[in-house]
């Protein structure tokens, strides 16, 4: 067992107490406009809103070493010349001590070597569009220390697809300025962009330089640069090439002495009719910016800045905390579980470790699912998202599968035909009024496709997601499947046998009848939601429409979708089955399993029961569930890209981990509470933390994918931080293991608690209102709630009506 670090559950942060952990650590910084990915050796870049089209600094993916690129110092003994990172990276020379402390949108990394300690404080302040850099460093010799201090940024042509390709023009539009001290990077600023970076310093200047050439030196590497070894920089300035930022600052530290050096990188904008000063020149008007500077150059503003940061944390995760029996869960609800939900609410599937921030926008399906986990931490924001995903959609209910966040339009390359799409729509607004309670946004006017006067109610919106699927069924009466549903790789009608032709946009085979029976258990349970929602609205006609549809939906998948013993998957272009014991591979699948039963599909009639007895017996590894068995021997071109990765990885009977909670909340909701606790531990990634070394992801957050046990790396994990597994296992372990679940007419207490627990305490905030819930069971009992208490008082059931905003509510729960 190998650990890279420990957990602070205090200060709430990640120790990482090695440089040299099995991938790049990454954290995020920022949590509003401006965004940064930073490694636990600070390799990382920096973006204003969107990765692609407004990427401030380069990173290199996938290069050698791994992380290359990002916010680099190096310190330099000027007296024997020797030098040094104090993140490790990127001259990897030895340190004495290191440490590396990811925060809630901050990080922190500390180092020592030869008697001369640095710590690097990197965050994003709150309402800002620029990172500040505090950089303190300690003379711990005996004796006076000559020191010189470099900073190193490389600049990216802000379209980071344009800026890895391009070179034949990017070669020649590198443009920057020097005023004062300040790197002001301008690359395409004299013509159509409005827009330009600044990299600044605290401290007065020995020197600069902008090209990367002079910094780096011919054919060398970030981690030997010519300008450090020699101790000094010459003042370059970029025409055309790479343009980079780079400061040299002289220190000479007495015994024990530290000093404090603060940088700034940052975006700013200025109005396409003021863009220069003088306004004939073609120099940037800095009028608006260095006041900006200014203040965040200060030690004070830095301080305070930081402060504002933790209380707003603390404020945040505030809305949700627990003290249960299990270490690894209590962190992961309070933390680091709640955290990740907001960079993916933030970031969607776009810019991680694995994701480079190119080729995806912000996901329909994924925003919306994102949304179930985050809506309780800012439901303003969530309100806002909604009504921006709801304006990509299409007139005709479906939905583009991405849209760009900078422009918020539906991506064209990708396009529609993803049939699940549209109904992710009714369960995120969904999620939304049973947090809120904020009825008012179905009457939100919300375009299509972003159209001007094609305005209508957002509940228009979710009616047209429903009569999306019912316009499209196959001849087994259950949804089309079009390009894919919610696996992307399970191509029913693309039939590619072109090397390199993606899947996902290839161009449909027409004639096929593919089903899914996966989104007819979605159907199910979206219908039942919309009911709700037209009840809500007092449309009782409605209501029993659409679950009367759920109904029949019901009976289709009890007919034609199950297979014996489990849920099938689906019945591909020809109409045979997918995950079913007549095929050969692929016999049985994990998302119909959880989503029918979500569903209340096969729970009075013993269905569901077998179904995920199913999944234990042949589904379930120590690592977690995977996706299916027996896994693709070989490619099928009928399947499609499902069957073109090796077995036991991805979406070939790898442990997809989004997959796995809503089997968690599938046990609940049949009562075995031990199965679904167990479920969640498998995954968990701080209960994972002993086998770092298998593991290798962070062990603070989620990953899409583990291996699964065909695979030779079984308990590996791959894309880590941005996965709809996050929201769904936070929804999983609150809302269902826990209990503590949000409905239109109140807060449910309704815990499936392991055996051997005796309960839990939590406060929780709901509708503006704090409720302060203790649970109790006996060890060794399972069962549901048989007593509720509220402010002292029994009350029937276990739904409590939204308390007045502002009051405090006592429950008391107990499990029999």
């Amino acid at each position: 067992m190998v650990r890279y670090g420990h957990f602070d559950d205090r200060t709430r942060e990640y120790v990482i107490d090695r440089p040299d952990t099995p991938l790049p650590w990454i954290n995020y910084l920022g949590s509003e406009e401006y965004f940064g990915l930073i490694s636990n050796t600070a390799g990382g870049y920096s973006f204003y809103r969107d990765a692609r089209l407004r990427r401030l600094t380069r990173y290199r993916y996938n290069s050698a070493p791994l992380d290359v690129g990002g916010r680099y110092l190096y310190l330099r003994d000027d007296t024997t010349g020797d030098y040094w990172s104090p993140s490790w990276q990127p001259t990897r020379r030895e340190l004495d001590e290191y440490e590396c402390r990811h925060g809630l949108s901050y990080t922190t990394i500390s180092s020592a070597r030869t008697g001369i300690r640095a710590e690097t404080l990197y965050y994003v302040p709150l309402g800002e569009t620029l990172e500040v850099w505090r950089v303190a460093v300690t003379n711990e010799r005996d004796t006076t220390a000559d020191l010189s201090l470099f900073s190193s940024v490389e600049f990216c042509l802000w379209d980071a697809q344009d800026d890895a390709t391009n070179y034949q023009r990017n070669f020649s539009t590198g443009q920057v300025e020097v005023d004062d001290g300040v790197i002001y990077h301008k690359t395409e600023y004299r013509e159509r962009r409005d827009h330009f970076a600044f990299f600044a310093c605290s401290e007065p200047i020995e020197g600069f330089d902008t090209q990367r050439e002079a910094f780096l030196g011919p054919y060398r590497g970030w981690e030997a640069p010519i300008a450090v070894e020699r101790g000094s920089l010459s003042g370059s300035i970029a025409h055309g090439w790479s343009p980079v930022g780079n400061h040299h600052v002289r220190l000479s530290l007495e015994p024990g002495e530290t000093r404090e050096v603060i940088f700034v990188l940052g975006y700013a904008e200025n109005p396409r009719d003021d863009k220069f000063d003088p306004p004939h020149s073609q120099i940037i008007n800095k009028l608006r910016v260095r006041p900006k500077i200014a203040h965040w150059l200060q030690p004070s503003a830095v301080k305070a800045g930081f402060d504002a940061l933790t209380r707003h944390w603390t404020a945040l995760l505030g809305g949700l905390q627990v003290s249960t029996p299990d270490p690894d869960t209590d962190r992961m609800v309070n933390i680091w579980n709640a955290y990740q939900c907001m960079i993916t609410f933030n970031l969607s599937r776009s810019t991680s470790g694995f994701e480079t921030g190119i080729g995806r926008g912000m996901g329909f399906r994924d925003s919306n699912q994102d949304l179930l986990g985050f809506v309780h931490i800012i439901p303003e924001r969530a309100r806002e998202r909604i009504l921006d995903i709801a304006a990509t959609q299409i007139a005709t209910g479906g939905a583009y599968h991405q849209y760009q966040p900078l422009t918020k339009r539906g991506n064209n390359d990708i396009g529609d035909g993803f049939n699940d799409d549209p109904l992710w729509l009714i369960l995120g607004v969904s999620a939304y009024l049973k947090e809120t309670g904020d009825a008012s946004i179905l009457d939100e006017p919300v375009p299509f496709d972003n159209a001007p006067g094609s305005e209508v109610s957002l509940y228009e919106h979710l009616i047209r997601s429903l009569t999306y699927t019912l316009d499209r069924l196959g001849p087994h009466g259950l949804p089309l499947i079009g390009r894919a549903d919610w696996n992307d790789c399970l191509n029913l009608n693309c039939f590619s046998e072109t090397p390199g032709e993606p899947f996902q946009t290839t161009e449909n085979v027409s004639g096929g009848q593919a089903e899914s029976v996966f989104i007819a258990g979605q159907f199910v349970l979206a219908a039942k939601e919309l009911a709700s929602i037209a009840d809500l609205r007092g449309l009782g006609e409605k209501a029993a429409e659409y679950r009367a549809a759920a109904e029949k939906m019901t009976g289709t998948i009890v007919e034609h979708g199950w297979d014996g013993a489990w849920f099938r998957r689906a019945y591909d272009f020809h109409g045979n089955p997918i995950g079913s014991g007549e095929n050969d591979e692929g016999q049985i699948f994990v998302e119909p399993q959880g989503m029918c039963v979500l569903a209340g599909v096969g729970l009075d009639d013993g269905l569901a029961a077998r179904a995920l007895d199913s999944v234990a017996e042949r589904l379930a590894t120590p690592h977690g569930v995977v996706l299916q068995q027996p896994a693709y021997s070989r490619y099928h071109v009928e399947l499609g890209e499902i069957s073109t990765y090796p077995p036991g990885y991805k979406e070939n009977a790898g442990i997809f981990c989004h997959t796995n909670p809503w089997i968690m909340i599938a046990e609940t909701i049949a009562g075995d509470g031990d199965r679904a606790f167990d479920y969640y531990r498998r995954i968990n990634p701080s209960a994972r933390e002993s086998i770092s070394e298998v593991h290798r992801c962070e062990p603070y957050v989620y990953a899409q994918m583990i291996a699964g046990k065909d695979a030779p790396t079984h308990g590996e994990a791959k894309n880590s931080w941005l996965t709809g597994t996050a929201a769904w296992n936070f929804v999983a372990i609150t809302q269902w293991i826990l209990g503590l679940r949000p409905e239109l007419d109140g807060l449910r207490i309704d815990p499936v608690l392991p055996r051997a627990w005796n309960g839990f305490v939590a406060t929780r905030v709901y509708r503006s209102a704090t409720y302060e819930i203790t649970v109790r069971k006996p060890i060794g009992v399972t069962g549901r709630v048989t007593q509720l208490v509220v402010d002292g008082s029994p009350v029937d059931g276990t739904v409590i009506p939204p308390a007045p905003a502002g009051t405090t509510v006592r429950v008391e729960a107990v499990i029999g």
